[in-house]
């Protein structure tokens, strides 16, 4: 799939170092070893990357092995927010995992993240609980 000058793919190989800068770039805190640690649990992946490879897009779909799958780490570089990629990528994701055949997708999101959940990508608002553990 293609959004502009950048391609979306599922599944294809993401390099730890990759998500530390995008990471970075975006003012997070990138911890290296993240992702081979966090991969094997996933469904799967969408890295959106502009034509000289560099990865300025990525969503992660975490899954219990079952119906249910989990959106989590949507980023989105600097460079290429606002434009709709990181909406592409969110929708991207939604399609494959509902063809993988789960039943339901959820996301977490602070309350300045909802334009972008709902309106921009159609996740429905829920009531969900959180027990912080560190």
């Amino acid at each position: 799939m293609m959004h502009d000058d950048v391609t979306l793919s599922w599944r294809t190989p993401v390099e730890d170092r990759e998500l530390v800068e995008l990471t970075a770039a975006h003012g997070g805190t990138p911890e290296a070893g993240w992702w081979d640690r966090v991969r094997p649990h996933s469904l799967g992946w969408v890295a959106a990357r502009t034509p000289d490879g560099a990865l300025v897009g990525f969503v992660n779909v975490a899954w219990d092995g079952g119906d249910h799958a989990f959106l989590i780490d949507t980023k989105t570089h600097p460079s290429h927010q606002h434009q709709g990629l990181g909406t592409a990528v969110v929708r991207h994701a939604v399609a494959e995992t509902r063809a993988a055949g789960c039943e339901w997708l959820f996301v977490d999101y602070s309350a300045d993240m909802a334009p972008f959940y709902e309106d921009a990508c159609g996740f429905a608002p829920t009531r969900a609980g959180l027990v912080h553990l560190r």
